[in-house]
């Protein structure tokens, strides 16, 4: 179990995750018609060239389980309860094929679950970036944490 407890998750704490993730096409092609989503900017290339980004923009959808995820080993993995929420997410450059994400997070809020004595909510920060250093996805996370088990 590599994910931290709820205990070790302070406020101010900021994570740079160690994997990073080169987006390929069949990644975007997949996505994008396992979730029904037809539209030719992710998927037709003879109609991307004619807009403004030239080429097939990835799904923002993609974009943004691929943030989730890679955050996932350091932070969450083993030791989160259920992931609660996502708000406040933006998309303000477009991820395209061939492009590599890299996440970094801070938690930006921790406090005791009301309801469970062994749990405790926080809420990520995520940033992720491009290999041009461009922000291509913000969003904020709210985890059901475990605490620390006692021994």
């Amino acid at each position: 179990m590599s994910g931290l407890w709820f205990e070790d998750l302070k406020p101010g704490l900021v994570v740079e995750h160690a994997t990073r993730r080169t987006v390929t096409e069949t990644d975007n092609v997949l996505f994008t018609t396992m979730t029904m989503n037809p539209a030719p900017l992710h998927l037709d290339h003879d109609y991307a060239s004619r807009t403004e980004f030239g080429r097939p923009l990835v799904n923002s959808m993609f974009t943004l389980a691929l943030v989730v995820g890679l955050s996932v080993p350091e932070l969450t993995l083993g030791t989160i309860v259920a992931q609660l929420g996502l708000t406040d997410a933006a998309f303000p450059k477009p991820v395209f094929h061939g492009d590599t994400v890299r996440v970094s997070t801070e938690v930006v809020e921790a406090r005791e679950s009301r309801s469970r004595a062994d749990a405790g909510i926080v809420i990520f920060a995520h940033r992720a970036q491009n290999q041009r250093d461009e922000t291509v996805c913000t969003v904020r996370r709210t985890g059901l944490m475990h605490r620390r088990p006692s021994s």
